[in-house]
């Protein structure tokens, strides 16, 4: 019997394609879809967050509420080492220049995704990365298009999904994003909670900054 030899690939370390950090990554998010999606990026962190209150002035555009957050949940880290950069971030879902917020209560919810059926809206998140030296933010834009939901797709969703503690009331990777959306335009992975390869790249830009 002759055995197919495997090729035997040595697995990359974490953090390869950046190589030497001068810093700790500093997680300021309770965010469990921000957490897996840095972790499946290899990337090492430690989670540091305090409340903070999430509200911005009333007449600021929609697509400057994110990066404002952001910045606001960076600065709310007091305790910050010299080698430490924080990584603080907010999505928002703007639908017809309106935020859609994470819903308070099944009608709210359902009240949400009617007003996204069968349209597009954006998905923006705001990065800010902090040092104690230095303040970098940016943001991630991404288009979605919903098909037309129907109340009993919307309600099934909704009892059995409980999107409580997402911005637009759903998450695109459960299954109202497998049968609903129709078209995505942008980063998924941005929708889904950080836009991962936009980070990458920002991260890149520092190391060669700072």
């Amino acid at each position: 019997m002759i055995k197919t030899q495997q090729n035997q690939l040595t697995p990359l370390k974490k953090l390869s394609m950046i190589q030497n950090l001068p810093f700790q990554l500093i997680l300021a998010s309770k965010s469990p879809r921000r957490k897996q999606l840095l972790e499946e990026a290899g990337f090492e962190f430690e989670i540091r967050t305090q409340n903070v209150e999430e509200d911005f002035p009333s007449e600021m555009q929609p697509s400057l509420v994110p990066v404002f957050l952001a910045e606001k949940k960076a600065l709310g880290v007091s305790i910050l080492s010299k080698d430490e950069l924080i990584i603080a971030s907010d999505t928002i879902v703007e639908a017809g220049g309106e935020i859609l917020g994470k819903p308070d209560s099944l009608t709210h919810a359902e009240e949400i995704l009617r007003k996204l059926s069968g349209t597009s809206h954006k998905v923006i998140t705001g990065v800010c990365l902090r040092s104690m030296s230095f303040t970098h933010s940016f943001s991630e834009e991404t288009e979605v298009t919903f098909k037309d939901l129907t109340t009993e797709e919307i309600r099934h969703y909704i009892l059995n999904y409980k999107p409580f503690d997402k911005a637009g009331a759903y998450g695109i990777q459960e299954w109202i994003g497998l049968i609903g959306v129709s078209s995505i335009h942008g980063c998924y992975f941005n929708v889904v909670g950080f836009p991962v390869a936009r980070f990458y790249k920002e991260l890149n830009f520092l190391l060669k900054t700072y």
